[in-house]
């Protein structure tokens, strides 16, 4: 029989050999987690994606819309979008019309240049010619009007003073002139030549010179004078488009069927109200410059040539809605709508001024 002493002994030796194996065990199993460890390899996280520059020039550019520039060769004509209104915009000014507005009165068979206070009061006649004299516009200090005539056979560009004073022949055999309007800075008059495009010349007729050349009409300054709007068939079907006042960064507003001509801007800028539809059934528009945000304000009557108040919180136009030409008022919301004349001749293309 085996001693207790060598019993321990042996027991001892089997305790020692399997704490050795297992530790063995245990730095062989540490050893092969270190190589997974070193070896493991993690895959890189993807690249982060680049903006679009298309994105980026949109954020830095403050029109959304295409941007032709002027050029002698004819735009591809764009598919007409369907009108798509948006929710009307609201204003806060409110208040009866101020200011002035100057119009084409039909006296004796011949349109001439009228003027009334923006409530209708106060209407008087400007010009006595024995020819046409219309699309008139007044000064942005209020104290005189340009005009439209073709009073010595050609359709030139006039002025007379709004306390009724002679009237002045500004230019002199460069084409047949339309839609005359004087800068905000009251530096430049920004005018159609048919067939020519628009034109600028000072508020004295000197220096005319041309600023686009194609199928370009009725201009309007926007309120600080930074920009000019107007009607062509560039792009094909006639469109509004707008530019800086050098002629420079064309850009189309509308792509609409039906379009008129003339167009007003807001006094902030950020819109314009127009005139589009079939003959008969022709309606204002109040549009975003950006080319969106589209609102019919009206609905029926044949309506067209809009004003946009200087406070912002009318706009006048002329509709046949009572069977004959009136100049009629109405809130850039739609609402208000309200006869300004009430005469038995034609009283037409209003054009507000304070």
């Amino acid at each position: 029989m085996r001693s207790s002493q060598g019993l321990s002994s042996t027991t001892d030796k089997y305790l020692l050999g399997g704490l050795g194996c297992a530790v063995a065990l245990a730095c062989l199993g540490l050893a092969y987690f270190a190589y997974i460890v070193q070896n493991l390899r993690v895959s890189p996280p993807p690249a982060p994606t680049a903006v679009p520059s298309s994105l980026t020039e949109v954020t830095s550019t403050p029109f959304l819309f295409a941007t032709p520039t002027e050029t002698s060769s004819p735009l591809e004509p764009t598919a007409l979008l369907p009108l798509i209104p948006s929710p009307i915009p609201t204003y806060g000014v409110t208040g009866p019309p101020t200011g002035k507005i100057a119009f084409a009165c039909y006296v004796k068979q011949i349109d001439q240049i009228c003027l009334m206070d923006a409530d209708g009061t106060n209407r008087r006649q400007l010009t006595d010619f024995d020819a046409t004299a219309f699309y008139p516009s007044l000064s942005p200090d209020g104290t005189t009007v340009y005009f439209s005539s073709r009073q010595s056979g050609n359709f030139e560009i006039y002025s007379v003073p709004v306390n009724g004073g002679d009237s002045k022949k500004l230019t002199n055999g460069i084409g047949s002139l339309y839609g005359p309007e004087l800068s905000p800075n009251g530096e430049w008059i920004v005018f159609a030549k048919q067939g020519d495009g628009l034109w600028l010349m000072r508020p004295d007729g000197k220096n005319p010179r041309p600023l686009t050349n194609r199928d370009d009409i009725d201009p309007t300054w926007s309120p600080d004078g930074s920009m000019i709007a107007f009607a062509s068939s560039r792009a094909g079907a006639r469109q509004l488009f707008v530019m800086n006042a050098d002629g420079s960064n064309i850009r189309q507003v509308t792509n609409l069927d039906n379009m008129g001509g003339r167009s007003t801007w807001s006094p902030d800028g950020t819109r314009l109200a127009f005139y589009r539809g079939p003959r008969g059934d022709r309606n204002i528009y109040v549009i975003n410059v950006d080319g969106n945000g589209l609102v019919q304000l009206t609905d029926g009557g044949d309506n067209l040539g809009p004003s946009w108040s200087p406070d912002g919180n009318w706009i006048a136009f002329t509709s046949f809605r009572d069977g004959n030409n009136e100049i009629y008022l109405i809130h850039p919301d739609g609402t208000g709508l309200t006869r300004l004349t009430n005469t038995p001749i034609s009283d037409w293309q209003p054009r507000w001024g304070r």
